[in-house]
């Protein structure tokens, strides 16, 4: 995968290039190509904003150095753009995203851009309801999201399978060693050998964990016979 980004700040995306993201850097695994469009700007002192039309405060990004930006790419792949009025991102987009051969990222700042520029995009996405300094930091949560979704990203294959939100539910409860701490054990199923048991006890923690932090993700989520039954012991379970 290419991972093309139009930033002002390109020194922004150095922590995509440390730990696993970054092995997978130099292993080829993925590229991160950084774009600072006001490389793209024709005027002696490099502008890349102006004054809005009509008054107001702030100042606003032009169109013209970020539309020369995405024609100097040879395969800008799907365009997206990162604002506070966009869909919100989720597990499921980068998982639409991983499967891309090509990904590129319009990063504002200031008081946002000029409207035509949206029109240069095929999606606007946000990672919530407030507003930062610029796009670069969603950017890149959700360039991490995406990428470590790529084969050989993560050590092992099954992590991305088995973790929140990959299956419409929270991740269930870890432990390792020592197997008591200051009196707090490690429970017996997850010791006793049997993996039946343990995955059963592992699809029902993940279940009570959704239940009880975030029980709006159980709207839309489809419940089997055995997650129904599970579901009736947890509620009763953490009734008594």
């Amino acid at each position: 995968m290419k991972i093309n980004v139009l930033t002002l700040f390109p020194d922004m995306f150095t922590p995509l290039q440390t730990s696993m993201l970054g092995r997978g850097l130099e292993d080829g695994k993925w590229d991160l190509n950084l774009i600072n469009f006001r490389d793209f700007t024709t005027d002696f002192h490099h502008h890349v904003d102006d004054t809005p039309y009509g008054g107001g405060a702030g100042m606003v990004l032009q169109i013209m150095p970020i539309q020369k930006a995405l024609d100097s790419l040879k395969n800008k792949g799907r365009v997206i753009i990162t604002a506070p009025q966009g869909k919100t991102f989720t597990q499921q987009t980068a998982q639409s995203w991983s499967k891309e051969e090509t990904l590129t990222f319009i990063c504002g700042h200031y008081e946002g851009f000029d409207e035509r520029i949206y029109q240069l995009a095929d999606e606007v996405v946000s990672i919530g309801d407030y507003v930062l300094t610029g796009g670069e930091l969603p950017t890149m949560s959700m360039i991490d999201a995406t990428v470590r979704l790529l084969p050989g990203i993560l050590g092992n294959a099954a992590s991305p399978v088995d973790e929140s939100f990959a299956q419409g539910l929270l991740e269930y409860p870890q432990y390792t060693r020592p197997e008591e701490f200051n009196g707090m054990k490690v429970p017996s199923v997850l010791t006793s050998g049997n993996h039946q048991k343990i995955d059963r006890w592992r699809r029902k923690e993940a279940l009570r964990a959704t239940y009880l932090r975030r029980p709006d993700m159980l709207a839309n989520y489809q419940l089997n016979k055995e997650e129904t039954t599970m579901l009736a012991e947890i509620k009763e379970e953490e009734t008594n």
